[in-house]
C-alpha cells in the first residue's frame, strides 16, 4: 500500500485531504475533536520532513453556497494550538487568496482551505474543479477514509493529477489495513454484530458477512423484521413488511454455508418510545400489542456475551437498542463488554464507526477494543464488497 511512510516530502507542498467534519456547538466550538486528532500524525509526518500542507475538507452538508455555521474558520484556533503552530486559512477555497497563499506557503507552514462543500462541484466530482485544487500544490495525499466512499472532486477525481506523487495517510492506511484483517484474512471464530433499526440499511453488509463469518448476531430494531418473518408476534416493534422476504432468504442462505445467525431470544419492551415509559422483558417473538422492544433482554445478553467471548475476530456495527436512553441502554453495553473481554483475551474488534463508535465512546470501551473506526457509511460499503472511489483513486 502506497503510504506516507515511502515518501519524503520535503520542498513539497503537500495538498491533503483531511476529514475535519466535526461536531460544533451552538457557538461554534468543537465538542468532539477525535477526527482533527486522527490526522495529526499525517500532518506531523509532512511537516517534519520539510514539506507544508494544505488542507481540505468538508463541514457538515451546506445547501446553498457559503453558511457561517459550515465555515472551517470556527476550527482554526484548535488546530492552531493542537499543531503548535498558527495556521492560515484560505476564506474561499476557489478564490485568489487561496491561490495566493498556496503559492507562498513556505517549508512547515499549514493552510486550511474553506469547506469544500460551499461548492456544488465538490460533491459533483467535477474536473475543473479538481483541477483548480490540484494546481495549488505538487503531492496529494488521501487521509479522508469518512468520505473515502464518495467519488468527490477532492476525494477520487484529483488524485488523477498526481501520477506516482499520490499516496494514503496514516489514518486511511490504517482502515483499509484494518478492514482488510477483518475482510480477508480473520481469525476464527469470526463474529459480526449487526445492529440497528431496519434491515435495509443492513442487507447487503449481512449478505456479504454470510461468506465471511461464522456467526452474525442480529440486534437493534431490525431483529423484528426478522421475527415478523418467521411468524411471530412483535407488537408495535419496528418492522419493514417488504423486507419479510429477505430475512427468510438470509436464515436460508447462512444456513447452507454453515453460518449461525443469533437473533435475542428476549427483549426490553416499552409501552412507548420514551425514557419514561412502562418496562418489561418478553420473549422477542411473544410481543403484545400496543409494546414495542427497545433493547435486547437479559437471556440474549448473556446468549450474545457468550459467542463474542469464544470469538477470535468481532466486526460490530449497530447498536442493540435505543442506547441513547439509560433504559434500554443494558444490551448495548454488555455487547460492548463482551467485545471488550474477548479483546483482552487475544481477539481481534472492529467497532465500524457511527453508532457503534458512539456507543463504545459513551461507554468507556474506546481503549478496549482493537480499533474504532472514523468511517461509517465508507466502513459499511466496504464489508458491502464495494470498490471505493476514494481507495481507488490512490491505487490507480
Amino acid at each position: 500500500m502506497n503510504t506516507v511512510d515511502n515518501f519524503n516530502f520535503s520542498g513539497e507542498k503537500v495538498l491533503l485531504r483531511v476529514d475535519f467534519n466535526v461536531p460544533l456547538d451552538a457557538a461554534f466550538l468543537i465538542t468532539d475533536d477525535s477526527r482533527i486528532t486522527a490526522a495529526l500524525p499525517t500532518i506531523n509526518k509532512i511537516l517534519n520532513d520539510g514539506g507544508s500542507v494544505i488542507l481540505m475538507s468538508h463541514l457538515g452538508r451546506p445547501k446553498e453556497g457559503p453558511t457561517e455555521k459550515y465555515s472551517l474558520k470556527h476550527i482554526v484556533s484548535h488546530l492552531s494550538s493542537l499543531l503548535s503552530k498558527p495556521v492560515k486559512f484560505a476564506t474561499d477555497c476557489m478564490g485568489d487568496d487561496a491561490r495566493q497563499l498556496s503559492a507562498e506557503l513556505l517549508a512547515g507552514e499549514v493552510l486550511l482551505l474553506e469547506n469544500l462543500r460551499f461548492y456544488k462541484e465538490e460533491e459533483k466530482g467535477d474536473i475543473g474543479f479538481s483541477e483548480r485544487l490540484a494546481s495549488y500544490g505538487t503531492f496529494y495525499v488521501n487521509d479522508a477514509f469518512g468520505t473515502a466512499h464518495r467519488a468527490h472532486a477532492s476525494t477520487a477525481v484529483m488524485a488523477q493529477f498526481f501520477t506516482g506523487k499520490k499516496a494514503f495517510g496514516y489514518l486511511m492506511a490504517k482502515e483499509v489495513e484494518n478492514a482488510n484483517q477483518v475482510m480477508k484474512s480473520p481469525q476464527r471464530p469470526f463474529t459480526a454484530i449487526v445492529g440497528g433499526a431496519k434491515v435495509s440499511d443492513k442487507i447487503l453488509i449481512v449478505e456479504n458477512l454470510i461468506n465471511i463469518a461464522d456467526h452474525i448476531l442480529i440486534g437493534g430494531g431490525m431483529a423484528y423484521t426478522f421475527f415478523k418473518a418467521q411468524g411471530g408476534n412483535i407488537g408495535n416493534s419496528l418492522c419493514e413488511q417488504d423486507r419479510l422476504e429477505t430475512c427468510l432468504e438470509i436464515m436460508k442462505k447462512a444456513a447452507e454455508k454453515g453460518v449461525q445467525i443469533h437473533l435475542p431470544l428476549d427483549s426490553v419492551i416499552a409501552d412507548k418510545f420514551a425514557a419514561d415509559a412502562s418496562t418489561t422483558v418478553t420473549e422477542s417473538d411473544s410481543i403484545t400489542d400496543g409494546w414495542m422492544g427497545l433493547d435486547i433482554g437479559p437471556n440474549a445478553q448473556e446468549a450474545f456475551s457468550a459467542v463474542l467471548k469464544s470469538s477470535k475476530t468481532i466486526l460490530w456495527n449497530g447498536p442493540m437498542g435505543v442506547f441513547e436512553m439509560d433504559a434500554f441502554a443494558a444490551g448495548t453495553r454488555s455487547v460492548a463488554e463482551a467485545v471488550a473481554e474477548s479483546t483482552e483475551n487475544g481477539a481481534f474488534s472492529l467497532i465500524g464507526g457511527g453508532d457503534s463508535a458512539a456507543a463504545v465512546y459513551k461507554f468507556g470501551f474506546e481503549h478496549k477494543v482493537s480499533y474504532v473506526s472514523t468511517g461509517g457509511g465508507a466502513l459499511l460499503e466496504y464489508f458491502e464488497g464495494r470498490v471505493l472511489p476514494g481507495i481507488a483513486a490512490i491505487e490507480a
